[in-house]
C-alpha cells in the first residue's frame, strides 16, 4: 500500500517548470478535503503568485498558522490577499537559490503550503504537551479542525501524550465493510504475538477505533452525529513521536493525510476487487463460448416395426 506525498506535486513540478522556463500561467486546481490552489502570473511572467482556500481558515489561524507560514516564508507572503483566497505567496523565479540542491529545497517548501497550515495545531499542542509535563498539569485545551463536511479532527495534549482524534464518514455499505477491516488491522498490529511482525510496529502510535459512538474525550461536544456511516480513529501520539524536530515534522506530514490515506485504499480496493469480478466473468464466458452442445436423435419407427431412415 502506498503512502501519499504530503507536498503538492502541481506545485512543485509547475514552480521547476516555470524556474527553467518562464511563460504565462493561470491554472486553479484542488488538493486532497478541497483545499484549492491558484496558481497565475498577474505582472509579469517571472513573478508567480501562489494562493490557497482552505475551508477550516479561521480555526487554523487561531492555533498558530500565520505565525507558520511567517516562519516558513517569510518575505514571500503577499501583503494584499487574493479575493476569494485565505492566503497568498509571491514568488520571484528570478531570486531563486542557483545552486540546483538549494533551489530544490525552496521549491519543495513551498509546496508544503498545505501541509504547513494543517501543522499548526499539531505543533500547538507539543509545545503544550511540554509545558503540561513541566508544570504537572492535566490536560489542555482541546482543538477543533472541521476541515470537510461532517468531518473534523480533534486535538488535545496532556501531561504524556498528544491524543489526535479522526472523524470520518462512510458514504456507502461497501465503504463501512472496508473501512472497519483496515482500521481493526491498524488496531491490531500492535498486539504482542503477531507473526512477522517488525520491531519498529511496537513503536508506532497506538490506534483505537470506534463505530457510532464518540471516543470519551469528545463525547460532550455538542452537534456530534451517532449514526451508523460515521467511525472515530483514535491516535494516542507519546514524546517519542514528536520530541526530536524531524520525527515531529515526519509525524505531522503522515498523521494529517490519514484520512485521505484511507478512503483512497478503499476506492483501491473496491477498483480491484470489480476488475477480478470482470476477469472471472469473461472467463465464464470463454468457458461457455467453447462449449459444443450434442445433437440428440430419436430414432422412428413405421406401424410394422421398421426403422425409419432418412435419405
Amino acid at each position: 500500500m502506498i503512502l501519499l506525498e504530503s507536498h503538492n506535486v502541481v506545485i512543485y513540478t509547475t514552480l521547476a517548470e516555470k524556474a527553467a522556463k518562464p511563460s504565462s500561467l493561470d491554472v486553479v486546481f484542488v488538493d486532497f478535503d478541497g483545499v484549492r490552489f491558484h496558481m497565475s502570473t498577474p505582472e509579469k511572467k517571472t513573478v508567480i503568485q501562489l494562493s490557497m482556500s482552505i475551508r477550516c481558515w479561521d480555526e487554523l489561524a487561531l492555533y498558530g498558522a500565520l505565525d507558520i507560514l511567517k516562519r516558513e516564508y517569510g518575505s514571500l507572503i503577499k501583503a494584499a490577499t487574493e479575493p476569494e483566497y485565505n492566503i497568498t505567496l509571491q514568488i520571484d523565479l528570478e531570486q531563486l537559490p542557483a545552486d540546483a540542491e538549494d533551489r530544490e529545497a525552496v521549491l519543495k517548501s513551498i509546496s508544503l503550503m498545505k501541509r504547513n497550515v494543517l501543522g499548526a495545531p499539531f505543533e500547538s499542542a507539543f509545545r503544550e504537551q511540554k509545558k503540561l509535563e513541566d508544570s504537572g498539569g492535566s490536560q489542555g485545551q482541546l482543538m477543533q479542525i472541521h476541515y470537510r463536511d461532517e468531518e473534523a479532527i480533534y486535538i488535545q495534549a496532556a501531561s504524556d501524550r498528544v491524543t489526535v482524534i479522526f472523524s470520518t464518514v462512510f458514504r456507502e455499505e461497501t465503504d463501512r465493510v472496508f473501512g472497519k477491516l483496515f482500521l481493526q488491522e491498524f488496531v491490531d498490529a500492535r498486539r504482542p504475538g503477531i507473526q512477522n511482525a517488525p520491531p519498529s510496529i511496537q513503536n508506532a502510535p497506538q490506534v483505537l477505533y470506534s463505530n457510532r459512538d464518540p471516543p470519551l474525550e469528545i463525547r460532550d461536544l455538542p452537534g456530534l452525529r451517532h449514526s451508523e456511516d460515521i467511525g472515530y480513529v483514535t491516535f494516542v501520539l507519546f514524546p517519542r513521536h514528536f520530541a526530536k524536530s524531524d520525527v515531529s515534522f515526519n509525524t505531522i506530514s503522515h498523521i494529517q493525510l490519514f484520512r485521505d490515506y484511507l478512503h483512497y485504499h478503499i476506492k483501491c480496493c473496491k477498483a480491484y476487487m470489480h476488475s477480478r469480478m470482470r476477469h472471472r466473468v469473461s472467463e465464464f464466458q470463454k468457458v461457455l463460448n467453447r462449449a459444443k452442445m450434442e445433437a440428440t436423435t430419436t430414432e422412428r419407427k413405421t406401424v410394422t416395426g421398421r426403422t425409419m431412415v432418412s435419405r
